[in-house]
């Protein structure tokens, strides 16, 4: 029988991707979103992954959420934790709400989507979690202090559950992504952008598929030794090991 594996912001960018692996791999998944209804049908309707809608900043709606998947799809044995925001500003403009607002869907929400299901993973002794943080939870980024905060605490609470769930079968990884051609990084001005290309020692920004391929692997029987690891795939931009 196939696993089921949930991908938080599965319907577009690097979700869309992560969720895309997964499948071709053979795992049945669950692409979640939040908001953008037709995004999500036509997503729905190009690929055959189903999509599930819930906001992963409120607790009891991942729970209930979750509990839609497993009734339709079956026991949730992966946990991708992808969906994330961004409300930037210098610290002494950034607004109370916009702070809230990052922390609580970029950080919080790895509380959120993953304490209704760890339970079931460590009596069955195998689960994958695999937490998706950012190039800029590791150096920071001006401008970027409630989002940098936010992927940086996303890498401690991986080390931390690792730690938690190691004897247990249960593995728990992270990814801090680079600069990757999605609509976010299209959307920064073309100046800026083409000076952030030009500090990737590659030569280009990374490709949604790039940071699929390593979720993939990372759900994989293959990676059953890897866990608490911190996987940098930012072209060269910044070589760190956490």
């Amino acid at each position: 029988m196939s696993k089921v594996a949930v991908v938080t912001g599965g319907t577009r960018g690097i979700g869309e991707a992560i969720s895309m692996a997964l499948k071709d791999v053979g795992f049945v998944v669950a692409a979640n979103y939040a908001g953008n209804d037709e995004r999500a049908k036509a997503f729905a309707e190009r690929t055959g992954i189903k999509a599930f809608k819930w906001d992963v900043g409120d607790f009891e709606a991942c729970k209930a959420g979750l509990r839609r998947v497993e009734d339709e799809l079956g026991i949730v044995d992966i946990v991708v934790n992808n969906a994330g925001i961004t409300r930037d500003g210098m610290i002494h403009k950034l607004e109370l709400d916009q702070w809230h607002e990052v922390i609580n869907t970029n950080l919080n929400s790895m509380y959120y989507m993953t304490k209704p299901v760890i339970d079931e993973m460590r009596a069955r002794g195998h689960g994958r979690i695999i937490n998706i943080s950012s190039i800029n939870g590791q150096k920071g980024q001006m401008g970027q202090t409630n989002y940098s905060a936010a992927k940086a605490g996303v890498i401690g609470f991986t080390k931390a559950l690792a730690q938690e769930t190691a004897r247990k079968g249960v593995t728990v990884n992270c990814i801090c992504p680079g600069y990757i051609d999605t609509d976010m990084v299209a959307a920064v001005p073309e100046k800026v952008l083409e000076s952030i290309v030009a500090g990737i020692p590659v030569g280009r920004l990374g490709q949604a598929e790039e940071i699929g391929a390593m979720v993939a692997f990372l759900a994989s029987e293959k990676a059953a030794f890897i866990t608490g690891a911190v996987m940098t795939v930012n072209g060269g931009q910044y070589m760190a090991n956490g």
